[in-house]
């Protein structure tokens, strides 16, 4: 069971054997005070014998007859001496003007706090329950509630209801009705009344708690059914929930749904094996039924504990403020439930520092006595203090926020231990922006032992967090000592960059050859920089380098490009096969070196360039492509040249390609070349094969098989003939084929152009007559009118015609005549 946790206040405390505080895990429901300033002085000469709790004060009475109220600090503010024995009981009514106060020696006392008006009243035993009530002209009338069952030791009235216990058991009166309403009676009576007495509390106006020995219960005040009252009283009493505790019980008092229970504790020891006194118990405890669930148990060091008995014990509540008041003769603990900040000090205690932290965070409205930053600096602290420093400083960013003063001393604190890479990371960049000398310090760490790590920073900080020129200088000096390390070039190189040093920067990245350095040249227009640079370029990725002298033409001319790549012709060529690629005119003085550059270093390339170029020396070609026999370029410019004999010839001796020199041939369509081909093959049989399969739709075959010569064998001679009489049939068939589509096409178009003659043709007052320009149609339609409509859609009033001659009685359109267009003409030219 947890120890409770006590605050000293006043005087000292009596010793407490440590050996007996247990730690636990689980948190404390309420926290602990001891009642001081004037309730010391009271305690140090008299002891407690009651309590009384209203909002505004309190009421306590003593053994040697004397009431004392005190503000809640426990400062005395009245003092009554009552009686010259022991004070019972002390009640106050709800707006605390008066006090009632009874006595051992049976003196009962009502004081006006502030009216000074009193009431007396006293009790030989046996004693009675009174009730006094004012009748007519302020008159007190008293009734006899309950007698004759021994002493009453406790009375508890709410509302319109008093319960009060004696040594039989407890009953509760209905003021209203006049009527008791029922009696509970005691379970266990071998216990002594007045040593285990009864304790009473109203949770609210109808539930009555009631805690006697070791057991609870709780009833409930309901109203009877009108048919059930006959002679009944109109209420009754339903006990809901009843059980057994462990120790005996000296107080109760509600908390919610709960309960809370004041316990007296006896033990065994183990060394005597007598029984004694032990610490008093408040336990809260949630009622079920027939049983109960604990909550939660704290042992209570209260002073004088051991010497005192279950009846010395007292428990007072606040129902306002959930404040608890365990009174023992020598002393008034003030139990509370545990605030916010009481959680995060028990979080903190534990070294629950990230649920002390997020308690904070969600309650930092309701908090009084701590801030969330106090917490997370603890925090940090104590993740340093376990070595847990990436812990530590990834919490930096949130719980030192933008405070820049702090961030500034926890890096200090990281460097003392030699963490100053753990937090580098974390540091803030933007908002807010921390003096240059924190991040080149972080820097100059990195520098000393990790350049993969500086390189990193370099690239994720921005350039002007530092002093740029501090650092240049640094990496410069470490260069001195490894000159060849790449990552401190290329972290150089971005240094540079940040200070506008592009020309730096840029060789750098040449010498590195470092794909970044086409990206720098593009994002700072560096192109005057590298004229000088761009053999190096090139030798780098001469595809992305072309590409970008390509497309910035206007920046470095294509002559400069020329004339820097002069001593490196491979690139030169690569460089003027991709400008003739994207324009086949722009590089056309360069046409003739091409030829060159081709026939050396890109041969494949050489015949489409020959192709598709109009600005190339034909002779020049020639010459070079006779010089290195390139026989397939030869033979295309012989061609282009005019020279398609000397082009064939080349083929056939050179090649000994029948199929080549046949397509060649084809291509020409000359009847010379043909014959050349005819009179190079007729000595040789595979050529002639070769002719015999491919000529039959360009030369008449029979030409060639009158020249064979008798006897020769000729491979594969039965399937050529077969072949070119196969073509020719289907040459046949497609003359027939062709004759026929002709003449549908032919019969289609004339009963197209008859059935647009037979249609009908509109006429309106909008048509004229093309020969006098009148309108076609008289104005008043029921006079008799003569017109002609011909196909072409020229309309004319029959008038205006010219009369047909004999010879030739058919008429015509004037217009159409004299534009030599035959009929319906013109209807097909709209039509189009």
């Amino acid at each position: 069971m947890a120890e409770a946790e006590e605050q000293e206040t006043g005087s000292l405390e009596e010793s407490t054997d440590e050996s007996e505080e247990e730690e636990s895990e689980e948190e404390p429901k309420l926290k602990y005070e001891r009642l001081s300033n004037g309730v010391t002085e009271i305690l140090q000469k008299d002891a407690a014998s009651c309590m009384t709790v209203h909002d505004k004060f309190l009421a306590l009475g003593t053994h040697y007859g004397k009431v004392y109220l005190l503000d809640v600090q426990g400062n005395i503010t009245q003092k009554f001496d009552v009686s010259p024995v022991k004070i019972n009981q002390v009640s106050l009514d709800e707006s605390g003007e008066h006090m009632g106060v009874c006595a051992e020696d049976g003196k009962v006392q009502v004081f006006g706090l502030y009216s000074g008006e009193e009431f007396h009243e006293t009790f030989d035993c046996p004693i009675k329950l009174l009730l006094f009530e004012r009748s007519w002209m302020s008159r007190w009338k008293s009734s006899v509630l309950h007698e004759g069952e021994g002493n009453i030791r406790s009375v508890k009235w709410r509302g319109h209801l008093i319960a009060w216990a004696n040594n039989m058991g407890v009953k509760i009166f209905d003021i209203t009705s006049k009527q008791r309403i029922t009696n509970v009676p005691r379970d266990d009576i071998s216990l002594r009344p007045d040593m285990y007495p009864c304790s009473l509390c109203w949770k609210d106006n109808v539930t009555l708690i009631i805690g006697w020995g070791t057991s609870v219960k709780i009833c409930s005040v309901k109203e009877r059914h009108a048919s059930e009252m006959r002679d009944l009283p109109s209420r009754y009493v339903e006990i809901v929930s009843q059980f057994e505790t462990e120790f005996y019980i000296s107080g109760l008092a509600p908390l919610c749904d709960q309960l809370v229970v004041l316990s007296y504790v006896k033990e065994v020891s183990e060394k005597t094996e007598r029984e004694y006194c032990a610490r008093p118990r408040l336990d809260i405890i949630q009622p079920l039924s027939e049983t109960c669930e604990e909550i939660s148990s704290d042992a209570l060091t209260v002073r004088g504990f051991q010497e005192n008995e279950c009846r010395d014990y007292h428990l007072e509540y606040s129902e306002g403020e959930s404040l608890f008041y365990i009174v023992s003769p020598r002393d008034v603990v003030v139990a509370k439930e545990r605030d916010q900040d009481d959680h995060i000090d028990w979080l903190l205690e534990k070294k629950k520092y990230e649920e002390a932290l997020m308690a904070a965070e969600i309650s930092q409205k309701n908090i009084k006595r701590h801030k969330i930053l106090d917490i997370g600096l603890a925090y940090i602290n104590h993740l340093v203090a376990r070595g847990e420093y990436d812990i530590a400083a990834r919490k930096c960013q949130k719980i030192l926020g933008k405070n820049a003063a702090l961030w500034e001393y926890e890096v200090y604190k990281f460097k003392e231990i030699g963490q100053l890479k753990a937090i580098s990371p974390y540091l803030p960049r933007g908002d807010p922006v921390l003096k240059p000398l924190i991040y080149e310090m972080i820097l100059h760490e990195f520098l000393e032992s990790d350049y993969e790590g500086f390189a990193t920073l370099i690239r994720e900080w921005p350039g002007d967090l530092y002093n740029n020129s501090v650092i240049v200088q640094a990496v410069r000096d470490h260069l001195k000592k490894d000159s060849q390390n790449r990552t401190l070039l290329k972290t150089l190189a971005e240094l540079y960059t940040y200070d506008k040093n592009y020309g730096n920067a840029l060789e750098i990245y040449l010498t590195l050859r470092h794909k970044d350095v086409f990206q720098l040249i593009h994002k700072h227009n560096l192109f005057s920089s590298i004229k000088d640079k761009i053999v190096l370029l090139m030798d780098f990725d001469s595809e992305k380098a072309v590409d970008m002298l390509l497309d910035n033409e206007d920046k470095i001319s294509i002559k400069k490009v020329v004339e820097e790549l002069e001593d490196r012709p491979e690139l030169q060529h690569v460089y003027l096969h991709k400008l003739f690629k994207r324009d086949h005119h722009k590089g056309q003085r360069y046409h003739e070196k091409q030829i060159s550059l081709y026939a050396e270093f890109d041969r494949p390339n050489l015949l489409p360039f020959l192709r598709d170029s109009i600005h190339c020396p034909l002779e020049k070609a020639l010459e070079i492509c006779q010089q290195r026999n390139f026989v397939e370029e030869t033979v295309y410019l012989l061609s282009r040249m005019g020279n398609s004999r000397s082009a064939l010839k080349m083929i056939m001796e050179e090649l000994h390609d029948v199929d080549k020199a046949i397509e060649f041939a084809k291509e020409q369509d000359d009847a010379e070349l043909w014959e050349d081909l005819i009179l190079y093959s007729i000595d040789k049989p595979p050529f002639i094969t070769g002719l015999l399969n491919n000529i039959g739709t360009h030369v008449d075959p029979i030409l060639l098989i009158h020249r064979i010569k008798e006897g020769m064998e000729i491979p594969n001679l039965r399937d050529s003939l077969v072949k070119i009489l196969q073509d020719y049939n289907l040459q046949i068939l497609l003359r027939e084929g062709c004759k026929k589509i002709l003449v549908a096409d032919s019969l289609s178009l004339l009963k197209k152009m008859h059935r647009t003659q037979m249609k009908g043709i509109l006429v309106d007052e909008e048509n004229i007559c093309e020969s006098c320009l009148s309108p076609i149609l008289p104005s008043d339609a029921a006079k008799p009118f003569s017109m002609v409509v011909f196909h072409c859609r020229h309309m004319f009033h029959k008038e205006c015609l010219p009369v047909p001659s004999m010879t030739s009685p058919a008429q015509f359109c004037n217009i159409c005549s004299a534009k030599h267009r035959g009929p319906g003409s013109a209807i097909l030219e709209m039509k189009k």
